[in-house]
């Protein structure tokens, strides 16, 4: 398994959740929410550097049927804008399905009403998406996803 930080990003209409690995790849954390209106490539290219993160998990937002959503482009265009500006650090689009329900639920069930919550739901999102990738490259020994192209913005092959 490789070693270094990753970020795990999920990407929501008004908010952006950040979360880390540890430097061996094996437990993910909450950082921060960053606002869309923000500036979210900054806001990220930050914690990049300040967590000296070697890739970035971009959430795909799919169907439970693997069909595309209405946030889906919106996620990819967050990931085509990230490897277009840091082109030295891998991007990669995850499949998410259902982090962002799975958060929520588990945020409820601690006592949280969704409200107060609004932000930490998206770290946890995030904390999800990127432990799922996190197990996925440890069980399977293969980095999950997809590649974005820094230069096209498009998945590579």
């Amino acid at each position: 398994m490789r070693t270094g930080v990753r970020l795990g990003v999920d990407v929501g209409k008004a908010r952006v959740g950040v979360a880390r690995s540890d430097h061996h790849g094996v437990l993910a954390t909450p950082i921060e929410t960053l606002a869309r209106r923000d500036g979210v490539v900054e806001g990220i290219r930050r914690l990049v550097q300040e967590h000296e993160a070697i890739e970035i998990v971009v959430g795909l937002p799919l169907s439970l049927s693997g069909a595309d959503t209405a946030s889906t482009e919106d996620s990819r265009h967050v990931a085509a804008q990230l490897a277009t500006e840091m082109p030295d650090i891998p991007v990669r689009l995850v499949d998410e399905r259902l982090t962002t329900v799975t958060a929520a639920r588990a945020l409820r069930d601690s006592g949280r009403n969704a409200k107060s919550s609004r932000s930490v739901v998206d770290q946890v999102a995030a904390v999800i998406l990127l432990q799922h990738a996190l197990d996925h490259e440890k069980s399977r020994g293969e980095a999950p996803g997809v590649i974005v192209d820094p230069d096209g913005g498009t998945p590579a092959p």
